[in-house]
């Protein structure tokens, strides 16, 4: 599991940053990609990284302004023309759908794929399946934004293999009995019951993505306990009063969520482009004062996630 910043600038492209895009790729997970907002220009930045369009599998929009969703259109029909002929799954504020099939209509784009939308405009789960279950709650920025939070199933422990060589247990099908919880015979007699050989269930990882937005209470609670809280900070704490005119966040703001929330790793994104490279230094610095593990993310800065591993894997 890996976030890879497609565009974490906010407002207008920059040279230095493009508007707002997430890939969470979920390749080893379920052989997809997964997509959080659609700035303009996203679908160039793809063409500096390995993803493959045709692998996006759900597309999740926090809200409806441009700096958001000016990409979709775009991405879909290239999509469309790179091969991509899987179903793809829209979730978005109530006016995504109308926004897509219009943007298409009036452009003659031909997709040749299933488009399924979901519109949301109350809090709960909007997808859940063996794997993983994403939570939606609103938040605070003048339009209607939100945030999601992706919570992956729990992992069966892993087969304490150094134990079973450590007993001389011979490596080969063996392995694979106990590793499903059977009990086998050796041939020296002993019986091994490979339910006490199975190390303990491997807690699934917590993702929280959130749209632009004030500090708000839905902002601790969908990040509660997460391993990664990605949060806007387009303003410098010292411009407080501008960042709560145009109803955002600051560094400070962002680190106390992740502090209240109890979160694991803070990743801040949708910088003002007014910031330039010694002042994003400041802003990273200063919000770790608050929240120690915080990093400020570039365009096509990639986050890995790893699961935490108990015991030898088999």
């Amino acid at each position: 599991m890996d976030l890879l910043f497609l565009g974490t600038g906010s407002g207008v492209p920059a040279k230095h940053r493009n508007v707002s895009s997430i890939a969470l790729k979920l390749l080893e997970e379920r052989n997809s990609i997964w997509m959080f907002d659609c700035g303009e220009a996203t679908q160039h930045q793809i063409l500096n990284t390995t993803l493959k369009p045709r692998k996006i599998e759900k597309i999740f929009i926090t809200h409806m302004h441009g700096d958001h969703i000016f990409g979709l259109p775009g991405l879909l029909s290239s999509r469309a023309f790179q091969g991509g002929e899987t179903p793809l799954t829209i979730y978005g504020p109530k006016g995504i759908k109308q926004y897509v099939l219009s943007s298409l209509r009036f452009s003659a784009s031909h997709i040749k794929y299933p488009i399924n939308f979901i519109e949301f405009n109350e809090e709960g789960v909007i997808f859940e399946d063996n794997q993983f279950k994403v939570i939606v709650k609103k938040l605070k920025h003048g339009i209607p934004s939100y945030g999601f939070r992706i919570e992956e199933s729990d992992h069966e422990g892993t087969l304490l293999a150094e134990n079973l060589k450590d007993l001389g247990v011979p490596f080969g099908p063996l392995f694979g009995k106990l590793k499903n919880g059977e009990t086998v015979t050796l041939q020296d007699g002993r019986v091994i019951d490979g339910k006490n050989y199975i190390g303990p269930t491997q807690k699934g990882r917590i993702v929280t993505i959130l749209g632009d937005t004030l500090k708000t209470d839905n902002s601790i609670e969908l990040s509660k306990d997460t391993d990664v809280l990605v949060h806007e900070s387009t303003f410098n704490h010292s411009d407080i009063k501008l960042a709560t005119s145009y109803n955002h966040s600051t560094n400070i703001q962002a680190a106390m969520v992740a502090k209240e929330a109890k979160a694991k790793m803070l990743l801040l994104t949708h910088i003002s482009a007014r910031y330039l490279t010694k002042d994003v230094q400041a802003l990273q610095k200063e919000a770790r004062v608050v929240f120690k593990n915080t990093h400020v993310m570039y365009d096509l800065k990639e986050i890995n996630i790893p699961l935490e591993k108990t015991g030898a894997e088999y």
